[in-house]
């Protein structure tokens, strides 16, 4: 299959390569030359036969509303756009609309798997019509982790991104468990090897998961995380996931305060944000704030 990929940073890059590895034709194109297999995105639309599919991998967003607005004008009727960034579900709709009285076909598509993507698969959920979801199969099949599991149909279009949002809020709340366990363990004299303890649950307990090993890797690099500023963004999908919450009267308490205590993290070093930052920066390359030295 051929497809062209508009993005190509740390997720989008991975991901031409693993489709690639796949056997499939990716076209590339991104603003860094370095990086790009065309010089221009016109020139990526050229490449493609018709009936065309293009997978935006950008922000979210001014740059996301960008390049469905170029695309819109480059692509023709029965061509398909898929957006793989962490766009809010209601744009989902809305870009949508506009590429469909284009005669344009658009899936929204949750992307999980930060820098370990290549090497592990990424988890993949989807939004939109069943037709332009099958047409796409070679490619999410590729993307894919092997076996049964990483990727679902979650329903029509904004669902993907939609159930990404909901991903990423229980993934704040499991954070933010670790977090406070670990600064609870690092507080009292009476445990003296708080790295070894999260090691020891990483078999045989009911709270060993990617995230707990990740927690160890970043404490096998920086044992009392002495080298973090303990500060930590929020996404947008951890807002989004409180917005929804409240907005259909369900109560996410968990997900809710650990939002919360991103924010804490804006006014103090705070231990807690110390392993949230050590930990995004594990899965997903993002990046950490030195410690300032004394």
């Amino acid at each position: 299959m051929q497809i062209g990929l508009v993005g190509l940073g740390r997720m989008g890059g991975n991901m031409r390569e693993r489709i690639r590895n796949a056997g499939h034709t990716v076209v590339g194109y991104d603003t860094d030359p370095q990086r790009s297999d065309v010089g221009h995105l016109s020139d990526l639309v050229d490449r493609l036969d018709r009936p065309r599919a293009v997978w935006v991998m950008v922000p979210a967003g001014a740059v996301t509303q960008q390049v469905i607005d170029q695309l819109a004008s480059l692509l023709k009727p029965g061509d398909l756009v898929v957006d793989g960034g962490n766009s809010r579900w209601t744009d989902d709709e809305k870009h949508a609309k506009e590429l469909g009285a284009r005669g344009i076909g658009f899936v929204d598509a949750g992307v999980s798997g930060g820098v370990w993507g290549l090497k592990n698969g990424y988890a993949l959920m989807v939004g939109g019509d069943k037709e332009h979801v099958d047409r796409l199969r070679p490619v999410f099949d590729a993307l894919k982790p092997e076996g049964p599991y990483g990727f679902v149909h979650a329903g029509r279009v904004g669902a993907g991104h939609f159930a990404k949002m909901v991903h990423n809020g229980i993934e704040y709340a499991m954070m933010q468990a670790y977090a406070e366990g670990w600064e609870l363990l690092e507080k009292v004299d009476s445990v003296t090897d708080v790295r070894e303890v999260f090691r020891s649950w990483q078999e045989g307990t009911v709270i060993r998961s990617w995230l707990l090993d990740l927690a160890v890797n970043a404490l096998d690099e920086d044992e009392h995380l002495d080298r973090l500023r303990g500060y930590a963004e929020d996404s947008g999908e951890g807002r989004w996931t409180v917005e929804a919450a409240i907005d259909n009267a369900v109560p996410l308490p968990a997900i809710t305060a650990s939002l919360f205590a991103r924010f804490a993290s804006r006014q103090e070093d705070s231990p807690q944000m110390k392993m949230i930052a050590a930990l995004r920066n594990q899965f997903g390359g993002h990046a950490v704030e030195s410690a300032k030295k004394a």
